[in-house]
């Protein structure tokens, strides 16, 4: 179970994470609170897995909050101005919500949560921590091998059942893992779930045309196809950098 924590200055949107939260048995919530020094003081006194923070706060925003901990737990920002998308996925928050939050969406968030605590405790780690924010590899078992992969070599991420195929500029390896896992590995910052059965890294997205993302692949343009549930997200993290 998670010890949750609940940010926002409007008690309307308190009362709606409330309700959602007692709805989820893998949640527990902890304290709900009206503004960040409120939030600071009950960090300080319990243990906290999953913080809700709302962004537009008066005396300190959520961004600049998080920017104050040391150690923050696992953090997902809701507001309802999507041009702070950006910044939000910067501070390796684990997902984004726009206001008003449906309960499919909040029950989207709590799954990643979730997989992200279950995966940092398999491999030892305190569940607020975000892996490979401060290195730019990782190494994959791939042809009986452990094969270094560069994140600026990456161009996209297919799945495949229990298969991955990791796109890169100059070739491509296959490895037995899972979607989900290697979306926690990722920064997330620069890589962006769009589909079910893809991941992109930012920087290679060339153009998007509909509910498709195109990116170079040897020269030649490849289509990827935005899932329905994943659109949003992408959006809100294109239109921070659209002129």
């Amino acid at each position: 179970m998670l010890n949750v924590l609940i940010v926002d200055d409007e008690p309307l949107a308190l009362d709606v994470l409330e309700t959602y939260i007692g709805q989820m048995p893998e949640l527990q919530l902890v304290k709900r609170c009206s503004n960040a020094l409120e939030a600071n003081e009950a960090l300080k006194s319990n243990n906290i897995d999953l913080m809700f923070l709302d962004i537009q706060m008066p005396q300190l925003t959520g961004i600049d909050f998080v920017k104050t901990l040391t150690k923050p737990p696992m953090i997902v920002f809701t507001t309802a101005y999507p041009n702070y998308a950006i910044q939000g996925f910067d501070l390796n928050a684990l997902d984004y919500l726009l206001k008003p939050i449906s309960l499919e969406r909040f029950v989207k968030a709590v799954n990643k949560a979730v997989e992200h605590s279950e995966l940092a405790q398999r491999d030892g780690h305190p569940a607020h921590h975000h892996s490979n924010e401060e290195q730019d590899f990782f190494f994959v078992k791939a042809d009986k091998k452990l094969v270094k992969v560069n994140f600026d070599d990456i161009i996209y991420i297919e799945g495949l059942k229990d298969y991955v195929i990791i796109r890169l500029i100059h070739g491509r390896v296959i490895t037995l893992q899972t979607m989900k896992s290697l979306e926690d590995r990722l920064p997330q910052g620069r890589f962006k779930r769009i589909h079910r059965s893809y991941i992109v890294a930012m920087d290679k997205i060339t153009a998007i045309e509909g509910n498709m993302v195109e990116v170079q692949e040897k020269d030649k343009p490849k289509l990827l196809p935005i899932g329905k549930n994943y659109r949003d997200d992408l959006l809100v993290m294109i239109e921070k950098n659209r002129l």
